[in-house]
């Protein structure tokens, strides 16, 4: 037998190795001439998984894009089942212009490999694989101590528009004692930590149709409406001067900070100049009293993701334009619920369209719905653990993601604790130009998943239900 860091350190090459093999896979789920690449990539890692020992490894078809399911059942009957969740899409990469190499020709620049989805969430993905060959080696067993499943999405970057009803309908398939979230992050490569919640969110384009053609500005300009002007207005009013979100009642549910999670915040280090140097802005903004990880964290937003309208060519084009559109997305925290803020952002809209304009408004699916996990689970304390030791030792903060993923259905379908293990930091340009991941943090990731297979085990399911 070997412990899990030798084992991980002379693997190191077969999971480069993987990764520039999958990484070549345009698996993008949101351009449906990439929908043959992703299911390339739903066969790539099935593949992987099989040649990784799983005994079981199935697609599942969607009514949009497959999923990969894998199982490799413990030889302890007594074993807690761990379901692993993931996903193989990856997101566009316009604009290209702005990449420094070929976003699926992975490159390698000494601790960084560059190509999307080498972070969000190939990556991450593989060292779960590698964790478990570890894990294999230094225990001595030829199945793991635990009951593994994993299940890994292809839609996710499209808004998981089929995965809740692939959840509901495998939910027998999928029962296990907790559930690992792998799409994830920390918040330096120094500083471990584990996200204890994520936001959920909703978008939508919101057109704005005035007259049938676009009209000489001259000839009409100032007597008929603008649809250009008028989401532009519409787009203006959704915050006010503190940056609060003007849609009436989208405050009412959600579920404030108390003191002692707001203290949790201030332990988590924070440095507003490299948030900023990250994202090569120069000031920060956002809802006045909030910390900026609270308002990236544990606060609802508004965003504008787009807007336009009229001539866009060179020159100009004295119109006034037929039609105008905003993409619109609102991130959500606890007791927020979609279809609320879906109906609120709706009669929002109709106060800001005015006459002469008719307003339509296309959601892109239902939403997703924001999760939290509690600090006191027998699981939480044994990934803590286990990301320490991958750590030598250093402490494991607790922290909260922006960003937004299908983790709330998992909660709500399948009903058991959860917890999140990912090794993303927070200047991987993740759904932007030139997406990188640090190797030596998949490598830690690895370490860490070996051990918590290990220390879920020692738990074992009774263990894992007391609280």
């Amino acid at each position: 037998m070997t412990d899990v860091r030798t084992f991980v350190e002379e693997h190191r090459p077969e999971l480069l190795a993987d990764l520039d093999a999958w990484l070549r896979i345009p698996g993008i789920s949101a351009q449906p001439e990439h929908h043959d690449d992703v299911q390339r990539s739903a066969d790539w890692f099935a593949a992987a998984a099989r040649q990784a020992g799983f005994p079981t490894v199935e697609i599942w078809p969607t009514p949009g894009l497959p999923a990969v399911y894998a199982e490799w059942p413990s030889a302890d009957p007594d074993a807690p089942t761990v379901l692993v969740y993931g996903h193989h899409d990856v997101q566009p990469v316009d604009p290209i212009g702005l990449w420094h190499t070929d976003p699926f020709d992975p490159t390698i620049d000494g601790d960084l490999l560059r190509a999307r989805g080498a972070s969000d969430d190939k990556g991450q993905l593989l060292f779960h694989l590698l964790g478990l060959r570890a894990h294999l080696a230094a225990t001595g067993r030829d199945t793991p101590a635990v009951s593994l499943k994993f299940l890994i999405e292809g839609e996710e970057e499209s808004g998981s528009p089929n995965f809740e009803a692939l959840l509901a309908q495998q939910r027998d398939r999928l029962a296990c004692d907790v559930v690992v979230i792998t799409d994830t992050g920390m918040v330096a490569a120094d500083k471990p930590s584990t996200v204890t919640g994520m936001r959920g969110m909703v978008s939508c384009t919101v057109d704005f149709h005035g007259p049938d053609l676009d009209l000489h500005s001259g000839v009409f300009g100032g007597a008929i409406p603008n649809p250009a002007t008028a989401i532009a207005r519409l787009a203006a009013a959704l915050h006010d001067a503190d940056g609060r979100v003007q849609v009436s009642g989208f405050y009412d549910d959600v579920l404030e900070l108390t003191a002692v999670e707001r203290e949790l915040f201030a332990k988590v280090p924070m440095d507003d100049d490299g948030f900023l140097a990250v994202a090569q802005s120069r000031a920060l903004s956002g809802e006045r009293g909030f910390s900026t990880l609270e308002r990236v964290g544990a606060r609802p937003t508004a965003e504008v993701n787009g807007i336009g309208g009229g001539y866009q060519g060179a020159g100009g084009k004295t119109i006034v334009p037929s039609d105008a559109f905003a993409k619109l997305s609102f991130r959500l925290v606890a007791n927020q619920q979609p279809a609320t803020i879906i109906k609120a952002v709706e009669a929002f809209v109709a106060e800001h369209t005015p006459e002469g304009v008719a307003a339509t408004i296309d959601w892109e699916g239902p939403g997703v719905a924001p999760c939290l996990v509690p600090l006191d689970t027998p699981a939480y304390g044994a990934l803590t653990d286990a990301i320490s030791q991958a750590f030598d030792g250093l402490p494991v903060l607790p922290t909260r993601e922006g960003g937004s993923g299908p983790e709330a259905a998992i909660q709500q379908v399948l009903g058991v604790p959860m917890v999140f293990l990912g090794v993303g930091l927070p200047d991987d340009q993740i759904h932007a130009p030139n997406e990188k991941v640090n190797l030596s943090m998949l490598y830690k990731g690895a370490e860490a998943a070996a051990l918590l297979w290990a220390g879920l085990a020692r738990l074992g399911r009774s263990g894992l239900k007391q609280s």
